[in-house]
């Protein structure tokens, strides 16, 4: 249920976007030291070895675990989309594209999903979520044509921006599948249950990619203490910490609220990139920011 918005309930929606911010800062800082395939598969380890602890009562309890292998169709997709593509797929922009055009493309997420239930799940399409669709793709377009209006008429994408894209339009198809309501009722009840259950099958994916990463091209790791303090920060934070906070946070404030807050995450990369990476904002970053939440606000109109 919606309630009042307080200060826990800032910090609760808050801390999650700076998290994933500080995810796409420290994924273009390790770039070089580990490949993106096989650092999604760190990652998601670390944090299914923290998960299972939290979950283990819920997967004891009778008809838990045959409640997921009776769907796991549905936790294997769940598990592609949201743990194997989206974050392999942004980790891999993050070689040739900066944390602040990462995040900013990312903010596009609510014109794809838009277009999924319209296409896909045959959910209504209302003008003002259209008008709102278009000063998204608008701020998106900023981004991609680094701010200059003449470029899109020889628009050339970096490889990092095409692979967000993908990463967006997986996650499109994974939220909207997280709202249909088959799941183990078990697993809805604990949030560190229901996500260990789609890391799970997550690391298959994973796996697998990082099995042919290592096949094809893949430099060696280069093991350090920078390294490991990395992985745990991206296997504790923006995994599990932001995860649970920001699910608490939705329930307090709800989905409409969450979504102001998400956008922040831009905002945080900007701030830790040029902190960390020496990478400035610039001016059409401020545009592309506001036309993203511009484009929002317009298509969260009731």
């Amino acid at each position: 249920m919606t309630q009042k918005l307080t200060p826990s309930t800032i910090v609760l929606l808050t801390v999650p976007p700076l998290l994933w911010a500080g995810n796409a800062v420290v994924g273009r800082l390790v770039r070089e030291a580990v490949p993106p395939m096989t650092l999604n598969l760190l990652r998601w380890a670390i944090a299914l070895g923290v998960l299972l602890p939290l979950a283990w009562s819920t997967f004891r309890a009778p008809g838990a675990l045959a409640g997921v292998r009776a769907r796991w169709p549905r936790y294997l997709l769940l598990g592609l989309l949201g743990i194997g593509m989206y974050n392999s797929l942004q980790y891999l922009a993050l070689r040739t594209s900066t944390p602040i055009n990462v995040t900013l493309v990312a903010s596009g997420v609510p014109v794809w999903m838009m277009l999924v239930g319209r296409i896909v799940y045959g959910v209504a399409v209302r003008p003002w979520q259209v008008a709102g669709a278009v000063l998204s793709i608008a701020g998106v377009l900023v981004v991609l044509c680094r701010g200059d209006a003449a470029g899109l008429l020889a628009l050339r994408l970096v490889a990092g921006d095409l692979f967000m894209i993908l990463a967006t339009i997986a996650w499109s198809f994974y939220s909207w599948m997280l709202l249909q309501p088959k799941d183990e009722p078990a697993l809805r009840a604990n949030w560190a249950a229901f996500l260990a259950v789609q890391v799970a099958f997550g690391i298959l994916w994973s796996g697998a990619f990082s099995g042919v990463e290592w096949t094809l091209c893949a430099h060696p790791i280069a093991w350090s203490g920078m390294l490991l303090a990395a992985l745990c920060f991206v296997g504790l934070g923006p995994a599990v910490l932001a995860y649970a906070m920001w699910g608490a946070g939705i329930r307090r404030g709800g989905p409409g609220l969450g979504a102001f807050f998400m956008n922040l995450t831009p905002l945080f990369a900007a701030l830790l990139s040029s902190a960390f990476l020496g990478e400035p904002p610039h001016a059409y970053h401020a545009l592309a920011f506001g036309l993203i939440v511009a484009g929002i606000v317009v298509s969260s109109r009731r």
